[in-house]
């Protein structure tokens, strides 16, 4: 095919929230800038008033429009009218590319695509797992249907695209070795974030930002706050910024080791407002696939300590200084002791601005993914 070709695009995924719907947003951004037509179709049962404004800003860039319907998390009756609305709506709209996001987007682009190809519709049929059915126990009976499932479905794919080299080793490990065109296709962030944010006067120490609950870390950051302190041996001071279940817990812990005020807590604000609290974010998460917070840090000029886990080797380096072993509290402080006490620490370790806009830019993920979109095409209508 023509290969500046402009092409219909439309993305599929269930939930509007979470890292799932900032790929979307920023992909579609993205691929509309390059001039392709994009369009959305997702549930209509998730999500609030912060989804709806979200929604409202990409408009803009969904020439394909934004079709909401009612998907629900679990498989039942519900799903075939569903899927049966969707058909006749992507019919209408003639893709030539479907993209499913996370596992019951992955089976409406790829099971409707299949039905369009079939009406010798020339339309690419593409699936980002996003983690997704990847956090199943292959142990387990419900892992194992729900990886059978994925093998099956597989046959009706000419690609799978993945987030970092981490989620393509858990799919070939838990799934098999794909049997369609597979490729890494990393996150990426807009130019509008990767731009310095200068910590404000009263800015601390450290700052950790996310969840509040046990799975990303808040615990470990304050254990390792408190040794960081020990191995200076002078107070320092630091925030967190979020939301979750487990906050008072952390309030509690915070008291119990004795740290009074010196870390401060704060509601959840936009990413680059808290990033002005301070110069070193910590990522002490205990799982996880490609983290926008490291991203986003990374591209504020932030200095990044970060659990090596997950896919967040691949933005820092597999030998980064900054990777922390997952759950250990005397690693972080020896880390953080290191950052916050050499001034040239952050030049030598974390990655040039140049080196990451080139691997992590928004339009570095969307090249990668338009490739792999037109490589499909040109095998399909040769």
């Amino acid at each position: 095919m023509d290969a500046d070709a402009k092409l219909r695009i439309i993305h599929c995924f269930r939930s509007p929230v979470g890292g799932i719907f900032r790929h979307v947003r920023d992909l579609a951004e993205q691929q509309h800038k390059e001039g392709h037509a994009v369009g959305i179709v997702c549930d209509s049962i998730t999500g609030g008033e912060h989804e709806e404004k979200l929604f409202e800003q990409i408009m803009p860039y969904l020439a394909l429009g934004l079709t909401r319907l009612p998907i629900h998390r679990s498989i039942g009756p519900s799903d075939f009218p569903a899927l049966w609305k969707t058909y006749k709506k992507i019919e209408s709209l003639r893709p030539d590319v479907l993209h499913g996001h996370g596992s019951k987007g992955g089976v409406l682009a790829r099971t409707i695509g299949s039905a369009l190809r079939v009406k010798r519709y020339s339309v690419a049929r593409f699936y980002s797992p996003h983690g997704g059915s990847l956090h199943f126990d292959p142990a387990r009976l419900s892992g194992k249907l729900v990886f059978a499932a994925e093998r099956m479905l597989e046959r009706l794919a000419d690609g799978l695209l993945f987030v970092c080299d981490y989620e393509r080793q858990v799919y070939q490990t838990k799934v098999g070795r794909p049997r369609c065109d597979a490729r890494v296709a990393h996150n990426g962030i807009g130019e509008r974030e990767i731009r310095p944010v200068a910590a404000g006067e009263n800015a601390v120490k450290f700052l950790y930002i996310g969840m509040l609950r046990d799975l990303k870390g808040p615990d470990l950051f304050i254990e390792a706050f408190a040794k960081t302190e020990r191995l200076i041996g002078r107070p320092l001071s630091a925030a967190i910024v979020g939301d979750g279940p487990d906050e008072e817990k952390y309030r509690q812990m915070k008291t119990r080791w004795g740290l009074g005020q010196r870390i401060s807590m704060h509601p959840a604000m936009p990413v680059r407002q808290a990033f002005a609290l301070a110069d070193i974010i910590v990522v002490p998460s205990r799982a996880e696939a490609m983290p926008y917070i490291v991203l986003e840090a990374l591209g504020a000029g932030k200095t990044v300590i970060a659990s090596r886990v997950g896919g967040i080797p691949e933005v820092l380096g597999a030998d980064s200084r900054a990777l922390v072993n997952p759950g250990d509290t005397d690693d972080f402080a020896r880390v953080m002791a290191e950052a916050a006490t050499d001034d040239g620490w952050q030049a030598e370790v974390m990655p040039t601005p140049e080196s990451f806009r080139a691997r992590f830019s928004s339009q570095a993920m969307a090249h990668s993914i338009l490739t792999a979109y037109r490589h499909a095409l040109s095998r399909i209508r040769g």
